[in-house]
């Protein structure tokens, strides 16, 4: 992979007349662990999705894991791939039983029809929904879980193939303000681990950059404001830039808050 698990080079992307991307560059190495921030509609989603290979850009090339998007067969990638978001969790069926959920993640199913999984693969389950704090859930139905519940099962499932690049779509969203602290934390330990996959994490909210991140890609209208390690990203200026208002960021010990001057 010559050090690097993703490479974007001049990336865009075109639906009709708007712009979704414009020339993005972004190259994610096997230790980063990055946090994608910008406003609604800035492009985050858009940008994960190409990651993860389930959107192919207009112009620009993309390689991932070692693979040039268009020249070889991304059916082979995902599974080396973890991608949790709104994106996943609207194809599960409600009536989806959580465990097989996660277990047919190890060979890039979403759900369980018919497989056959061995103990191993129970085992490593039941481990992934522990590590996320949801190994209660196992037996529930996906429709009966609330959000921080659904957040943290798809989280496990993204984790579950032992990717060697995890993309992770807004998850706390929706979540209160202990959940998305409980959430962070574990994100924390997971940044923390050597042998954890290398990392993007899509948010709105700086508050939500776990301990532990490396670097960011500050994003607004499609383009790439600033991109790189945090300290060196995460200046006023940058992100006033960001969201288009006059913003004081400050940080404290690993966590960093922003608010409108």
């Amino acid at each position: 992979m010559n050090g690097h698990v993703l490479r974007m080079s001049g990336v865009g992307v075109r639906r009709g007349a708007a712009e979704l991307l414009r020339d993005v560059d972004w190259v994610v190495e096997e230790e980063d662990r990055w946090a994608v921030i910008g406003p609604n509609g800035a492009g985050k989603t858009t940008l994960l999705r190409i990651a993860a290979t389930q959107l192919f850009p207009t112009s620009g090339s993309v390689d991932v894991l070692g693979e040039r998007m268009g020249e070889g067969d991304v059916f082979e990638l995902r599974p080396l791939i973890g991608f949790a978001g709104s994106a996943v969790a609207n194809q599960v069926p409600d009536t989806q039983n959580v465990l097989d959920l996660v277990i047919s993640a190890s060979y890039g199913y979403l759900g369980r029809w018919g497989e056959e999984y061995g103990q191993p693969d129970h085992d490593r389950a039941y481990a992934m929904l522990g590590q996320w704090g949801a190994r209660h859930l196992a037996d529930r139905a996906f429709g009966t879980l609330s959000e921080g519940e659904r957040k943290r099962v798809l989280i496990a499932r993204s984790l579950m193939s032992d990717p060697e690049l995890l993309l992770l779509d807004e998850p706390a969203a929706g979540l209160d303000l202990g959940g998305r602290e409980d959430l962070v934390r574990r994100l924390a330990t997971l940044a923390a681990d050597i042998d954890a996959p290398a990392l993007a994490v899509v948010t709105h909210h700086v508050e939500e950059i776990p301990a532990g991140f490396t670097h960011g890609l500050l994003l607004r209208e499609g383009r790439v404001v600033a991109a790189g390690p945090l300290e060196y990203v995460m200046t006023a200026d940058n992100l006033s830039e960001t969201f288009g208002l006059p913003l004081k960021v400050e940080r404290v010990g690993d966590r960093w808050s922003a608010r409108a001057v």
